[in-house]
């Protein structure tokens, strides 16, 4: 049995993981702002919802107690805001709202590093503990987006991942910042990879990819250590 903390997972990416990666009797606690229609799916997981607004200070400490004296085999940090007008042809910087920034770096960059600070005492009760951050290849070299703040929130999430890895090894827990490109999370976990990739031609990630990613590195020894994946489209020339 094991026991799952998902970031962001009320919809989207967020939504197949819980979905997909827990097994019949494995707890799965959910973090997001709106109620998951996952909680009525049944399929022997236990699922919890823990009703949280990452762009608020307190919410690390809100999701800490909800969790408090719980063991936490695998924590996914599945969240990235980005600019209104972000991906498309007519965004422009320079028009960029200053509150809009501080809030994506709150979110992208801050909540993970608060968050996982308050959780690593569940993480370190587990024999074979797994932190995953959903980064983007926005957040890696010469991928030509222009939306300043959050390539650099997804380089910066990079960065955590980094550094974290350093502080936990010492306690046998993975750290691993998986990068993907555009994904078809408008098509949801249960009506399968053949529609995402008909939809799209291709062009963007089905979420049945993500789930056997992360699931194939939740389910690795300790003895491994899996520091990064970047996972852009086949027809993705810019990632």
């Amino acid at each position: 049995m094991k026991n799952y903390i998902i970031f962001g997972a009320s919809k989207g990416l967020g939504d197949a993981f819980v979905k997909g990666l827990p097994e019949k009797n494995d707890n799965v606690w959910i973090v997001s702002r709106s109620r998951p229609k996952s909680l009525d799916v049944n399929d022997g997981v236990q699922r919890h919802w823990i009703e949280a607004d990452l762009a608020l200070p307190t919410a690390c400490d809100q999701i800490a107690a909800a969790l408090e004296g719980h063991t936490l085999d695998a924590l996914i940090y599945n969240v990235g805001i980005w600019e209104k007008e972000g991906f498309q042809e007519h965004y422009d910087f320079e028009q960029d709202d200053p509150v809009e920034i501080a809030t994506m770096i709150h979110v992208n960059v801050t909540s993970p590093i608060t968050c996982i600070q308050k959780l690593l005492p569940n993480l370190k009760k587990s024999e074979n503990a797994k932190v995953i951050l959903i980064g983007s290849t926005a957040g890696i070299e010469n991928t030509n987006n222009k939306q300043v703040t959050f390539v650099a929130s997804k380089f910066g999430l990079r960065g955590i991942g980094n550094a974290l890895r350093e502080h936990a090894r010492e306690y046998g827990i993975g750290v691993t910042c998986v990068n993907p490109g555009e994904i078809a999370a408008n098509v949801p976990y249960e009506e399968g990879a053949k529609k995402a990739i008909s939809l799209y031609n291709g062009t963007r990630i089905p979420v049945q990819d993500m789930v056997s990613l992360v699931k194939c590195v939740v389910n690795l020894s300790k003895v491994s250590c899996v520091k990064e994946i970047h996972i852009p489209a086949m027809l993705d020339r810019n990632a």
